[in-house]
């Protein structure tokens, strides 16, 4: 107990230094959180096995010593319980906004300001990954109140102009599909050597409004590949990707113009499943396998990645040089492809594991807290994307048109500053 509360107590105050530079470059750590689903109406008269402790803690009961029936002698003593440290641990009364504020909120301002930043959902199937990334009507979950408060603030901000457009495409048993654009069939992925991993033919859509960006998430949810199972009445058969770009300029018009660009990946990944517990048969079997390919493909990645990160900082502890990298297999699915950035690149990156109490889920409960566990050891190096662009000379009749507007506007303020700065008081009434 004593190592889980040393442990807690690092993660808390590394978690605290960064958030002192939240958005900023520099050496983060995936921030990790761990999110305790209600029990459902499928598994109502099951026990509870999970607990959460001090908003920071996750602890896991085995069910089978909770029901005595464990009668190995040998293993009588053995601890009936396990637990993680995270950084933040939200209960079954949790509320979307208090998930959304610990999480994904925080990415906005290092968007805005050219950094990347990504945020996804991991969890066995019907843990509530879709509900926390998307949510319903009267309860939306962190991609909707993400585009909500984006542009709230994109509308505050006076002295920058802002451009944003965005992709949402799903891998569907290891093909790429455009959401937003069925009808371009299969894509295919590419390196470039600027953007990194991009999708060669995806549709990126423009948008200027909160209403018109909920417009293409909604097109892109009716066009995702949803099917019920025996575990999920509304289980996606595919994981899902939402990227938003944001482009930042000067609204001052200069010949030499400096954008920054960000990219924020919101990723709502299909649930890992067990095909003797999901009775799933023909297509749908087809379906999980495939689903559990690519996760077990992340899963090696982030084993990889968590030891590449233990080895380079027991190396800067004992003032060794750091040993030969360990190989990271982004190349054996798309999902690992299309994530290796927000893993290994140069992203500030944020992974909400959904789990549920159930004691039939007592497996996959572990063993994505395993996997959580494991994720937080990983460490990225963000830095900013800026692009210096030299206008053409056919541009510089607008830079100056614009020029001439701006101080126009300007002394349009001035003056009506002035105006009401002369003009006399009001008359005093006396009594």
């Amino acid at each position: 107990f004593n190592r889980h509360n040393h442990e807690l107590m690092e993660r808390e105050s590394s978690f605290h230094e960064e958030e002192e530079d939240s958005g900023g470059a520099g050496v983060y750590s995936i921030d990790v959180a761990v999110r305790v689903r209600p029990l459902n109406h499928l598994e109502v008269g099951e026990l509870s096995t999970v607990r959460v402790v001090d908003d920071r803690m996750v602890v896991v009961l085995d069910p089978g010593k909770l029901e005595g029936q464990d009668e190995d002698y040998l293993r009588a003593n053995r601890s009936r319980e396990r637990r993680y440290a995270f950084d933040h641990a939200f209960g079954e009364t949790s509320s979307q906004e208090e998930v959304y504020r610990a999480t994904t909120q925080k990415l906005i301002a290092g968007v805005m300001d050219g950094f990347n930043a990504s945020c996804f959902a991991y969890g066995a199937t019907g843990a509530g990954k879709t509900y926390t990334m998307l949510g319903k009507v009267a309860r939306p979950g962190c991609m909707v109140l993400t585009v909500g408060e984006l542009f709230e603030r994109i509308a505050a901000a006076d002295d920058r102009r802002f451009r944003v457009y965005l992709t949402y495409l799903e891998v569907y048993n290891e093909n790429i599909r455009d959401l937003l654009n069925p009808a371009s069939g299969s894509l295919e992925l590419r390196e470039d050597p600027v953007k990194g991993v991009c999708v060669a033919g995806i549709t990126e859509f423009c948008t200027g409004t909160v209403g018109e960006t909920m417009d293409l998430l909604h097109r892109g949810n009716l066009n995702r590949t949803v099917e019920p199972t025996k575990k999920n009445e509304t289980s996606s058969r595919s994981h899902a990707v939402l990227q938003i770009m944001v482009e930042q300029r000067n609204r001052t018009a200069d010949v030499r113009e400096e954008v920054r660009v960000g990219k924020l990946s919101l990723v709502d990944l299909a649930g890992s499943e067990r095909a003797s517990a999901t009775d799933n048969r023909g297509a749908r079997l087809v379906e999980g396998a495939n689903i559990n390919r690519s996760l077990l493909a992340l899963a090696n990645c982030i084993n990889a990645l968590a030891s590449e990160s233990e080895a380079a900082a027991r190396g800067g502890r004992g003032g060794r040089r750091r040993g030969r990298a360990s190989f990271v297999p982004y190349r054996d699915s798309k999902l690992t492809r299309l994530l290796k950035d927000s893993f290994g690149g140069n992203t500030r990156t944020v992974m909400i594991t959904n789990v549920s109490p159930a004691a039939n889920q007592y497996e996959e409960t572990v063993n994505s807290l395993k996997y959580a566990n494991r994720a937080k050891d990983i460490q990225t190096k963000v830095e900013r994307n800026v692009v210096d662009l030299d206008a053409h000379v056919a541009q510089y009749q607008n830079i100056i048109r614009e020029l001439r507007q701006e101080v126009t506007d300007l002394k349009q303020r001035l003056a009506a500053a002035s105006a009401s700065a002369a003009a006399p008081p009001p008359p005093t009434v006396l009594p």
